[in-house]
């Protein structure tokens, strides 16, 4: 398995297990992570491990995951492009989300430096 694979392997176990310590230490000191918005979403671009941990401590308490799947991984060079869906049930009023999704990982010196995703509800 490559570096590259590796770090975000590492990454979605810790999401998983909701280790938002464990997702922050995977990513860069200068992490940059975009959310492109989708039709119920809106856009947002978070940067750092301090944005890293924004960006999961919403995915964490603002929404119950229903699931989560990473369907297929495609690798060029430092670069990881993920296809998946996922169904978000939103705890302030029991709306529903479901995307599907691509995230794209840039990976350098063993740790993620930028995350972009497009989705679709």
């Amino acid at each position: 398995m490559s570096a590259v694979k590796t770090i975000v392997d590492k990454m979605y176990a810790a999401f998983h297990a909701r280790d938002i310590a464990g997702v922050v230490n995977t990513f860069s000191d200068d992490a940059i992570l975009v959310h492109h918005g989708t039709q119920i979403m809106p856009s947002a671009k978070f940067k750092g491990k301090e944005g890293a941990q924004m960006f999961f401590d919403y995915n964490f308490n603002a929404m119950r995951v229903e699931y989560f799947n990473t369907n297929e991984f495609y690798e060029s060079g430092d670069k990881l492009f993920v296809l998946g869906n996922e169904h978000f049930v939103f705890n302030h009023d029991g709306s529903e989300a479901k995307n599907n999704w691509i995230q794209i990982y840039t990976v350098k010196n063993g740790l993620i430096t930028k995350m972009e995703e497009f989705a679709s509800s």
